[in-house]
C-alpha cells in the first residue's frame, strides 16, 4: 500500500453532523485511484461541529491490501476495522479500545454512515454479505479478514516452497547408503552374529535346524542300547536357552525349542554413518537395523521342520546435517498410509508417534568424515571409545556446538562431566565463557588431577565445587567420602557443628560400614545414614538446643534419637496450627458454655458434649485421622452452622471416639465417624444417636415427633 500517496490526498471533510444523542462517529466514504488502482477511502469523524475537517481514523482499502491511518499522530496501523478483544465490540476509532462492552443495536446507533450512498459504495466495493447491513463495519472486516488470510496463506506457502527446496538439495547433495556394509557391520556390532538352532526331541532322537545354515539334522542325542544305534549319528543334548554347535555347518547359535519359534520375535538396533556433506559439512544417518530368525515348518506325520533362515533388513530413519553458521538441522523418514509411498520431511512427527533418535553403535567410518568437517576437533572418536557402550553422537556433537570446552573435557578423561552435559545439566557449569576447567568447572586448580582420576565423576565434582565456594581445603580422602555419602550442599549445615572428619567418621558408625568399598548395599546404608544424621541436626538446631552439647550432637542411638526429634517437630507444628485457629476462629470458644447446655448429655455409658476451642478440633482430627480440623468444619462451627460434638466413652472422657456433626437449628446429624473415617459398632452407636437426637427434639418442646435420619457423607480422609 502506498502510504505516502495516501497521505497526500485532502481529507474528504465531513458535509454536517447527524442529529440524535445517540450518535457519536459519523463516517464517509470516497474510491479514489492511486497508481491506476483504485481505493475505498472510510474516513470516521466525531459527531461535532469543531471536527468535521479532520477524521479521527481514515481507512483505506483495495483489491488486495488495507491500511489504518491516525491523523492525530500520524502513524499507520495493520488493525481491522474491528480490533477489539471481546467479540468484535472494539473499533479502532473507538478511544475505550472496545473494552466497554455494548450491544450490537447500541454500536449501530453511535457509528453511522453520512448518507445511503456511502453504504452503496462499501457495499459495491467489497462484494461481501453480512447480517445486518446497519452494522456496515461488517462489510470492511470481512474483506480486510479475507486479505489477511490470504497474506497468510501466501506467506506460509512461500516458506513450505523455501524449505522444500532446501530439502531437496540436501537430499541431492547427499551421498548414497553403502545398504551392505550397514548390515554386515550391524550383524557383527549389534547383534554379535547371534544364530538360532530350533530343535524337538522326539525320545532318544532330536531334530534341529539351523538359521545360520538352514540345514535340517535328525541325530541321537541319548546313546542307544543295540549294536546299531552305535553306528548312529549323535549330537550334544540341546537345552533351552543354551548355546550349542550345529552338526551341519558348526556355527554356535542358541537353542530354541520348536515350541517356541512362533514366539519368536525380530531383535531391533541402532546404528548411527556419517559423511562428509558438501565441502565442510556432516551428516549423521541413523538407521534403525533388525535381525529376524524364521523356522519354516510343514504338516506331514506332525508339524515337522522343514528350513530355517535370518532376515537382516535396516531402514534409514533420519538425518541429521551440521554446516558452519547454521542451526542443526533433522531430516525424518515418514510413510504416507493412504498413498503407500515413503517421503523424506523436515519435521518430526507429533505426539507419541515422534521420532526418538536413540543411542546405538558409531561405524568406523563415521570418524573419518568428521576428519574432513569443521567439527574435526570435537573429539567424538575420543568420547566413543572412552564410552565403550552405545551413544547418541547426535546430541554429543550438538552439547559441542553450544558448548566447545566438551573437546577439553573428552581430551582430559572428564568423561563423566561431559555426560552430565550431553543430559543438558549445566548446572555443573560454573562460568560457560572459561577455557580452563578450574574456571569452568568452578572448582580448585589442585582439584584438577584427582577428578581426571575419578573420570569427571559428578559426584566427586559437585564437593569440589562444594569445597570452594565454602573456602575450604579437605584431603582426596574426605572427598572421596564425602561424595558417597551423598548429602550435597548439606554437609555445609553440618560443619557448623563439628569438623568433616568427624562427621565422616560417625556417619560410618552410625551406618556399621566404611568407605570405598564398592559394594552398593553400603553406598546405600552409608547415604541414609549421612541424610538421616543431617535432618536429625538440622532438627535439633531448629528447635532451639544448644549444639555445643555432645550428647545432643553425637547420640548413641541415631534412629531412636532421630525419631524423637520428629515427634518433637510435629509437636511444635501442631501447637502453632492450634495457636493459629484459636485466633480465627474465637466464637467457638466464646459460645462453648451456650453450645455445653444445649447439647450435653451423658448417661453410665457414653456422654457427647461440644468441642470446647478450635484446637480440641484440631487435634481430634489429627488423632482420629480425619479432617474435622479443616477450615470449612471449624468455620461452620465458628458461624453456628454446623457444631461439631465429640462422643466418648463414659469412663474415658478424654480419650477421643467418635465425631459428630450437627444441624443446630433442624436438630439433625449431619454425618458421624471414628477413627479413619470408619463407624465403629455401627448398629448400636446409631441407635443411641437416634435417642440422643429425639431428646433434643424433646427438650425443645417437640416431643412425638421421629427421630431425624442421620445421614452419611463421611469427613474426608487425613493425608
Amino acid at each position: 500500500m502506498k502510504k505516502k500517496a495516501i497521505e497526500k490526498i485532502p481529507f474528504l471533510t465531513l458535509p454536517g453532523v447527524r442529529r440524535g444523542k445517540t450518535v457519536e462517529y459519523v463516517a464517509v466514504t470516497d474510491i479514489r485511484e492511486i497508481a491506476a488502482e483504485p481505493h475505498l477511502f472510510i474516513e470516521v469523524y466525531r459527531n461535532r461541529k469543531d471536527s468535521k475537517d479532520i477524521p479521527v481514523v481514515r481507512i483505506a482499502l483495495t483489491g488486495k491490501d488495507f491500511g489504518t491511518f491516525f491523523p492525530g499522530t500520524g502513524a499507520w496501523s495493520g488493525s481491522r476495522i474491528t480490533s477489539g478483544t471481546r467479540d468484535s465490540h472494539g473499533l479502532v476509532w473507538r478511544e475505550d479500545g472496545g473494552h466497554v462492552l455494548r450491544s450490537r443495536e447500541d454500536r449501530e446507533k453511535e457509528n453511522v454512515l453520512y448518507s445511503q450512498k456511502d453504504l452503496e459504495r462499501i457495499r459495491a466495493f467489497t462484494n461481501e454479505t453480512v447480517w445486518r447491513e446497519e452494522s456496515w463495519w461488517d462489510f470492511i472486516d470481512r474483506r480486510q479478514k479475507d486479505i489477511t488470510s490470504e497474506k497468510y496463506r501466501k506467506k506460509g506457502m512461500r516458506k513450505y516452497e523455501r524449505r522444500q527446496a532446501a530439502l531437496e538439495e540436501r537430499i541431492e547433495n547427499t551421498g548414497i547408503l553403502p545398504e551392505g556394509k550397514i548390515l554386515q557391520y550391524a550383524d557383527q556390532a549389534v547383534f554379535g552374529s547371534r544364530h538360532t538352532i530350533f530343535y524337538r526331541k522326539h525320545g532318544p532322537r532330536v531334530t534341529v535346524a539351523c538359521t545360520e545354515c538352514g540345514g535340517v539334522t535328525v541325530a541321537r542325542w541319548k546313546q542307544g542300547q543295540s549294536y546299531e544305534s552305535r553306528f548312529e549319528r549323535t549330537v550334544e543334548e540341546p537345552v533351552e536357552n543354551h548355546y550349542g554347535i550345529c552338526p551341519e555347518c558348526g556355527k554356535t547359535g542358541l537353542y530354541v525349542p520348536q515350541g517356541r519359534a512362533g514366539r519368536m520375535r525380530a531383535q531391533k538396533g541402532y546404528l548411527f554413518l556419517g559423511q562428509q556433506y558438501q565441502k565442510t559439512g556432516f551428516v549423521l544417518r541413523y538407521v534403525e537395523v533388525e535381525k529376524e530368525w524364521v523356522l519354516e515348518e510343514a504338516w506331514e506325520n506332525g508339524l515337522e521342520m522343514v528350513y530355517a533362515h535370518e532376515k537382516l533388513s535396516g531402514t534409514e530413519v533420519a538425518r541429521i546435517y551440521f554446516e558452519p553458521g547454521k542451526k542443526v538441522q533433522k531430516d525424518y523418514h515418514k510413510h504416507d498410509p493412504y498413498s503407500g509411498k515413503d517421503f523424506w520431511d523436515d519435521c518430526n512427527l507429533s505426539g507419541l508417534a515422534n521420532i526418538t533418535i536413540k543411542p546405538g553403535k558409531i561405524m568406523p567410518e563415521t570418524f573419518g568424515a568428521v576428519k574432513g568437517s569443521f567439527l574435526r576437533y570435537s573429539a567424538l572418536e575420543e568420547y566413543c571409545a572412552a564410552e565403550k557402550t552405545d551413544t547418541s553422537p547426535v546430541d554429543y556433537l550438538e552439547r559441542y556446538l553450544h558448548t566447545p570446552q566438551i573437546e577439553m573435557l573428552v581430551k582430559m578423561g572428564l568423561t563423566g562431566v561431559v555426560r552430565g552435559l550431553m543430559a543438558c545439566h549445566y548446572g555443573i557449569v560454573q562460568d560457560a565463557d572459561a577455557e580452563r576447567p578450574e574456571l569452568f568447572l568452578g572448582i580448585r586448580k589442585e582439584r584438577v588431577k584427582q577428578l581426571v582420576r575419578e573420570k569427571g565423576d559428578t559426584d566427586i565434582l559437585t564437593v569440589m565445587q562444594m569445597e570452594r565456594r565454602m573456602h575450604r581445603c579437605w584431603t582426596d580422602s574426605q572427598i572421596k567420602c564425602l561424595a558417597e555419602a551423598g548429602i550435597g550442599d548439606r554437609v555445609s549445615e553440618v560443619l557448623m557443628y563439628m569438623g568433616v572428619q568427624k562427621f565422616l567418621n560417625r556417619v560410618a558408625k552410625y551406618a556399621g560400614c566404611g568407605y570405598g568399598t564398592g559394594c552398593s548395599t553400603a553406598v546405600s546404608r552409608l547415604q541414609g545414614t549421612a541424610s538421616r544424621y543431617t535432618d536429625y541436626l538440622n532438627m535439633r538446631h531448629a528447635l532451639g538446643y544448644d549444639m555445643t552439647n555432645t550428647v545432643y550432637l553425637f547420640p548413641r542411638n541415631l534412629d531412636a534419637a532421630h525419631a524423637r526429634m520428629v515427634e518433637e517437630s510435629n509437636k511444635k507444628e501442631a501447637d502453632i496450627r492450634i495457636a493459629s485457629v484459636c485466633a480465627r476462629y474465637p466464637l467457638i470458644k466464646k459460645h462453648y458454655r451456650r453450645y455445653r447446655k444445649q447439647f450435653y448429655f451423658a448417661d453410665g455409658e457414653f456422654l457427647i458434649r461440644p468441642a470446647r476451642d478450635a484446637g480440641e478440633i484440631v487435634m481430634e482430627g489429627r488423632i482420629l485421622h480425619h479432617c474435622v480440623g479443616g477450615d470449612g468444619y471449624l468455620k461452620k462451627h465458628n458461624d453456628g452452622k454446623g457444631i461439631i460434638l465429640f462422643l466418648r466413652a463414659a469412663d474415658a472422657p478424654d480419650t477421643p471416639y467418635i465425631t459428630v456433626e450437627i444441624d443446630p437449628e433442624k436438630k439433625k446429624i449431619r454425618q458421624w465417624y471414628g477413627a479413619h473415617d470408619k463407624k465403629p459398632d455401627k448398629e448400636r452407636m446409631q441407635e443411641w444417636l437416634d435417642a440422643y437426637v429425639v431428646r433434643l427434639k424433646c427438650g425443645q418442646g417437640a416431643a412425638g415427633q421421629d427421630a431425624a435420619q442421620v445421614t452419611g457423607q463421611g469427613f474426608p480422609a487425613a493425608m
